[in-house]
């Protein structure tokens, strides 16, 4: 599978067994995240996943020189509670040099197909919901949605206290219907959260529009570690409520240099 339109930036998909080759993974996992040792899921456990069901990908430089060593990555496994089956995918990583390739989307569909293969109808799977970016990708160019949203989900840190919240909002994505990118949304709606001179506003009590939006910062990287805190704790406090309250987060929207997350009433 290709994902790019140039043959300077094209790129193959395939399985990966080979005990080396699943090494090299977890370098790809470093330089995309820049993630300390004892963060990188080793190669070891991407053997012992691929062999037991679940399904382990990685993208190529499609020709050059280094057509061995891989730039992408997508990881997932059967997950099974009370009864229910799906496939959960645990992580999906690309080096930066190939972001805005077309290689995420390719993986994730490449991921479908093995999913939809192994008798699974749903994908689900986390991503951090101060980072915009992923929202483009998980809810528009996939069309999947958020149902459920997860404070603590990880601990990133030894000092409980000092940590900064490592929460996650869970993605469900339907593979029985067929996968259709969304055209941007317009900020329309009535705004739950938005920023404020110091900082994100307090959540409107009471809104219970059909269509609701939440902003998020478009680039979290540049806040100050308190800034960043709290838009974490108001993002929390605005997307629990509603997800709680019978919304999903169904896209995101852009307005000049503002996003914001969409949710609508299901049912």
């Amino acid at each position: 599978m290709s994902g790019a339109a140039d043959a300077a930036r094209a790129f193959v998909i395939r399985d990966v067994t080979d005990p080396w080759d699943l090494r090299a993974l977890e370098d790809v996992q470093v330089d995309a995240w820049g993630y300390p040792d004892r963060e990188v899921l080793p190669g070891t456990m991407f053997r012992i996943s691929a062999a037991t069901g679940g399904v382990v990908l990685a993208a190529y430089p499609a020709a050059g020189d280094a057509q061995d060593v891989p730039v992408g990555l997508a990881y997932g496994f059967p997950a099974r509670v009370a009864g229910r089956e799906w496939h959960h995918s645990h992580l999906l990583a690309v080096r930066p040099t190939w972001r805005s390739s077309g290689m995420a989307v390719a993986l994730k569909l490449a991921q479908r197909e093995r999913a939809l293969a192994q008798g699974y109808t749903h994908m689900t799977w986390t991503f951090d919901p101060l980072v915009a970016r992923n929202a483009r990708l998980n809810l528009g160019k996939l069309g999947a949605v958020a149902r459920a949203y997860h404070p603590d989900w990880y601990a990133l840190s030894d000092d409980r206290a000092a940590a900064e919240p490592a929460d996650r909002l869970m993605i469900e994505w339907d593979l029985t219907r067929p996968s259709v990118e969304r055209p941007p949304e317009r900020a329309e709606g009535a705004v739950a959260l938005a920023a404020g001179e110091t900082g994100p506003g307090p959540v409107a009590g009471g809104l219970d529009a059909e269509r609701v939006l939440v902003e998020v910062p478009t680039r979290p990287e540049t806040l100050t570690v308190a800034l960043r805190r709290a838009w974490r704790l108001a993002l929390r406090d605005a997307l629990s409520g509603y997800l709680a309250g019978g919304y999903e987060v169904s896209g995101l929207a852009r307005e000049g240099e503002r996003a914001y997350y969409v949710l609508t009433r299901v049912g």
